[in-house]
C-alpha cells in the first residue's frame, strides 16, 4: 500500500472515528471531541531524544521520541496524565511534525519513536510521508498502549519497523476497573499477533540497536492485578518464547492511585521477583529485567 492510499484510508476512519476499538464514533472532523480527548488537529506533547527506553531502542544516542496527545485509555495510574488525560500539548501540522522527525535524525536518533500515536495515526503517517520524501532513514517505532484496532494495524504492515507495544491486563474486570476499557485482553492479544507476524523477533545492529522486530512490555501491577502469568502464557504458546519481553518493576501510585486500596503502593520485590520466576519458567530467549 501506498503513502497516499493508506493516509486516505485512515483518515476515512476518523469521523466517525474508529481508529481504535472503543469505536467511540465521535464526528472529529465537525468538531466533535474524541474518547480520547482529540478533535481533528495534530497535537503532540513533546519531540526530543529519549534515552530511557529499552537498551536497543535509546541505543547510545538516544530514540527519537514524539509525546503524542491524547490517549484511547484512562489509566488511573497514568504517569503521563498530564498530556494523556488533560488538555496539554501543541496543535502542529504534518508538515510541522515531519521537519521535527528530521531534526531528529540529524541529532543522531537511532530511530523516531511514536508514543501513543493510534488517536492520530492519521496525521502521524502523512508526516512519515513527507520526511521520507525529504530523506528520513532512521526506523520507525510504534510506542503504544496496546489496545490496537487490527484492521488499523494490518494496514500498518510495512511501514512500521519496531513494534513496541505495552500488555497491561489479563483479566477484563481488572482492565476495565483500571483502565476505563472492558476487553483489553482479547483486543490487545490479537494486536500482538499480528504485530509480531509483521515483524517478527528483535533484530538489533552490531552494536545492539533495533532496527526491526517486537518488544512487548509488560508493567507487574501490585496484587498480581496485571495477571503476568496468564499473559507469559498466552505468549509463549501462541506467538513463541523467540519474541523479546520487558518486564517492568517501576510501578509507582501516580495520577489517581495514591489512595486506592489494591493498586495505591509500589510493588514489593517479592512481586517481581515472582514475575521474574515465570518469565525464566516459560524459558524466553529475550528479556529486559529491571534491578
Amino acid at each position: 500500500m501506498t503513502f497516499s492510499s493508506l493516509k486516505n484510508n485512515l483518515f476515512k476512519l476518523i469521523s466517525p472515528c474508529s481508529l481504535c476499538p472503543r469505536n467511540c464514533m465521535s464526528k472529529r472532523t465537525d468538531g466533535q471531541i474524541g474518547f480520547c480527548g482529540l478533535g481533528n488537529s495534530l497535537k503532540i506533547f513533546c519531540a526530543n531524544l529519549h534515552f530511557g527506553e529499552e537498551p536497543p531502542i535509546s541505543g547510545t544516542r538516544g530514540s527519537g521520541t514524539i509525546f503524542f496527545s491524547g490517549c484511547n485509555l484512562k489509566c488511573i495510574y497514568c504517569q503521563n496524565f498530564a498530556f494523556s488525560q488533560r488538555d496539554s500539548g501543541e496543535i502542529i501540522s504534518s508538515q510541522t511534525l515531519a521537519n521535527k522527525m528530521l531534526e531528529l535524525e540529524k541529532r543522531g536518533a537511532h530511530n523516531i519513536n511514536w508514543v501513543t500515536p493510534t488517536p492520530q495515526i492519521p496525521f502521524a503517517v502523512e508526516a512519515l510521508a513527507l520526511a521520507r520524501e525529504n530523506g528520513l532513514k532512521i526506523p520507525l517505532v510504534y510506542n503504544c498502549g496496546g489496545y490496537e484496532s487490527l484492521e488499523v494495524i494490518k494496514m500498518l504492515d510495512g511501514i512500521v519497523d519496531i513494534y513496541l507495544p505495552d500488555a497491561k491486563y489479563s483479566d477484563n474486570k481488572v482492565s476495565e476497573k483500571f483502565s476505563s476499557v472492558k476487553n483489553y485482553p482479547k483486543i490487545n492479544r490479537a494486536a500482538l499477533k499480528e504485530m509480531y507476524r509483521q515483524v517478527g523477533p528483535l533484530i538489533t545492529d552490531a552494536s545492539g540497536v533495533a532496527y526491526r522486530g517486537m518488544i512487548i512490555r509488560h508493567l507487574v501491577l501490585p496484587n498480581g492485578l496485571s495477571g503476568t502469568k496468564e499473559f507469559l502464557d498466552f505468549v509463549a504458546n501462541e506467538i513463541g518464547t523467540e519474541v523479546t519481553i520487558s518486564l517492568m518493576n517501576q510501578y509507582f501510585p501516580t495520577h489517581l492511585a495514591a489512595n486506592h486500596p489494591e493498586i495505591g503502593r509500589k510493588i514489593t520485590e517479592d512481586e517481581y521477583a515472582e514475575a521474574v520466576n515465570l518469565l525464566k519458567e516459560y524459558g524466553f530467549e529475550s528479556a529486559f529485567i529491571q534491578e
